[in-house]
């Protein structure tokens, strides 16, 4: 049986005739094109395309695509996302959360979609603050930020997105920016290929209250030297002249000069790795930010162990009866 041709589509075909809302300049409009170009690109059936939400600014993004949509509860987008998936197995299940909607009271919800390997895609809009109630320090916001709720600077130590991704168990995470549409449309369409959970922390401005939030990493004039792009099976080599690499001494990652190094010793990208995905969440400010995917492993997922064990327990018991099961003996009173 030969596999049906994928249709052509345009990115237009995921766009909603809806006037979207977001402050001018706002990052979340190159996220929201980059993954309807995605989509176009993937050419997978538009009628299979479902987006789930939260609460905040990153939230509107289902009522901006032509697809179909969820808003959701603030933090519940997994949890409405994971029965979606499991009632509906063949829906491509994309999850929009920010860091304060995704990362505060939706942390523990995220985990758990992390650690049973849901197929989802979640992307992850992180600008380091709360836009949508106007500018309060969020979980991954800076030490010492100044915020309307923390003005004498926040004294919280930020969350690492990727290390709890990776701690999790997430079995596809990588990191991608809002001025590099390119990069974002690749990272989108290879989380999407992706079999199980494909989280994508994206590097997002808000202009409005926290602009310039990722300025010292992805601005054009030390985004050469201070991100370190990686490509599976090829070298970690970085810089304007592409003159520096990264070399392990042990665990510890060190900057070198690709001259001054024997070229073998030079640190190469393994995504099946996740000694090595965990070692590149942790890159500190002295060293280059890690922009791509870090980590794939293909296992089973979430919806199909659900969807196979309801199918074996119906198989061996019959379908049973809601009717009987609302008037049955299994339950109690309280006295």
């Amino acid at each position: 049986m030969t596999e049906a041709p994928k249709r052509e589509y345009k990115k237009s075909d995921f766009t909603s005739s809806r006037d979207v809302k977001w402050c001018p300049g706002c990052g979340d409009y190159a996220i929201l094109a980059a993954v309807q170009k995605a989509m176009a690109e993937l050419g997978r059936p538009k009628e299979n395309q479902v987006v789930v939400s939260g609460i905040g600014c990153s939230s509107r993004f289902p009522a901006y695509m032509d697809t179909f949509g969820f808003h959701s509860l603030h933090g519940r987008a997994p949890t409405v996302a994971t029965g979606v998936k499991v009632a509906n197995p063949d829906l491509d299940l994309w999850i929009v959360t920010g860091d304060g909607d995704g990362f505060s009271i939706g942390g523990n919800h995220i985990m758990h979609a992390f650690r049973r390997n849901l197929d989802c895609v979640i992307l992850l809009f992180n600008n380091r603050i709360y836009g949508l109630t106007k500018g309060q320090y969020s979980p991954t916001s800076e030490t010492e930020k100044v915020t309307k709720s923390s003005p004498y600077g926040s004294v919280d130590a930020p969350v690492n997105p990727l290390q709890i991704a990776l701690a999790a168990n997430a079995s596809f995470v990588a990191r991608t920016y809002d001025i590099n549409p390119k990069h974002m449309v690749e990272t989108f369409k290879a989380a999407r290929e992706h079999k199980g959970v494909s989280f994508v922390e994206i590097y997002q401005n808000c202009v409005i209250f926290n602009d310039g939030a990722f300025d010292d990493v992805i601005d054009r004039s030390v985004r050469a030297d201070s991100t370190l792009e990686l490509q599976a099976g090829e070298k970690m080599i970085f810089g304007k002249e592409k003159e520096k690499c990264i070399v392990f001494d042990g665990f510890e990652p060190t900057i070198k000069n690709v001259a001054d190094v024997d070229k073998k010793n030079i640190a190469i990208h393994n995504p099946e790795s996740i000694n090595l995905a965990q070692l590149l969440a942790h890159f500190d400010k002295d060293l280059p930010t890690p922009m791509g995917i870090l980590r794939k492993e293909d296992r089973p997922t979430y919806d199909d162990a659900a969807n196979e064990q309801a199918k074996t327990v119906t198989k061996k018991k019959g379908a049973g009866c809601l009717n009987e099961l609302f008037r049955g003996k299994g339950s109690w009173e309280v006295k």
